[in-house]
C-alpha cells in the first residue's frame, strides 16, 4: 500500500498499522509536525524501522523534512532513498546528527544509545529539540537519560494521538 492510500486510513483516534509498532493517528501526526522544526532544519529519527511514520509526516506536512537512520536499507519499506541513511549497527551514531534540529526515538531499543547521542553531539551543534515515543511502561528506563543532560526541560503532553499504553516525551535544550 502507498503512502497516500495509508494517510487516507488514518482517522484522530490511534489504530496499529503492521509496518509501524507505534499506534498512528492524524492528530498525532498534526502533533508531531508541530513540535518539529521546518526547512531549512530537518529531523533524525534514529532507528526509524520501516520508515511509515516519517514517511507519514513527509507526506502530511513536506515542510518538516525528517531524515531516517537505520543499520539496514533492507527494513526500510516507506522512506525515500535520498532521506535515508544507514549506520554500522546499533551502536553507531549519524555524523548529521548535530546538524539535525530535532532528534526522534521511536520504541528504542535501549537507553544507551539516546545517551551516547547526548553525551557525543548534545552540546554541541542545532539539535533543540528531542522526542520519545515508546510504552508508558519504558519511560522510567529513558527518563535518566534526560535528567542531567542539556534536555532536561520535559514535557510530556497528553491526547496526542497515541494508543492509552503509549506517551510522548518532548526534551527541550535547557536554556541557562
Amino acid at each position: 500500500m502507498d503512502i497516500p492510500a495509508i494517510s487516507d486510513q488514518l482517522s484522530p483516534a490511534p489504530q496499529a498499522f503492521p509496518d509501524c509498532c507505534l499506534g498512528l493517528s492524524s492528530t498525532l501526526i498534526a502533533h508531531l509536525a508541530s513540535r518539529l522544526p521546518p526547512r531549512p532544519q530537518f529531523t533524525l529519527s534514529v532507528g526509524c524501522g520501516s520508515g511509515l511514520l516519517e514517511a507519514l509526516l513527509a507526506h502530511r506536512h513536506p515542510e518538516v523534512p525528517i531524515r531516517g537512520i537505520e543499520v539496514a536499507s533492507s527494513v526500510n519499506r516507506y522512506i525515500a532513498e535520498p532521506d535515508l541513511d544507514v549506520v554500522g549497527g546499533t551502536w553507531d551514531l549519524h555524523a548529521s546528527a548535530p546538524h539535525a534540529g530535532a532528534w526522534m526515538f521511536v520504541y528504542p531499543r535501549e537507553p544507551k544509545l539516546i545517551a551516547k547521542y547526548i553525551e557525543s553531539y548534545g552540546d554541541q551543534g542545532a539539535v533543540e529539540t528531542i522526542l520519545w515515543l515508546g510504552p508508558r511502561a519504558d519511560w522510567a528506563d529513558y527518563e535518566p537519560c534526560f535528567r542531567h543532560s542539556s534536555f532536561s526541560d520535559v514535557t510530556l503532553p497528553d491526547e496526542v494521538g497515541l494508543m492509552p499504553f503509549e506517551m510522548l516525551a518532548i526534551m527541550k535544550r535547557r536554556t541557562v
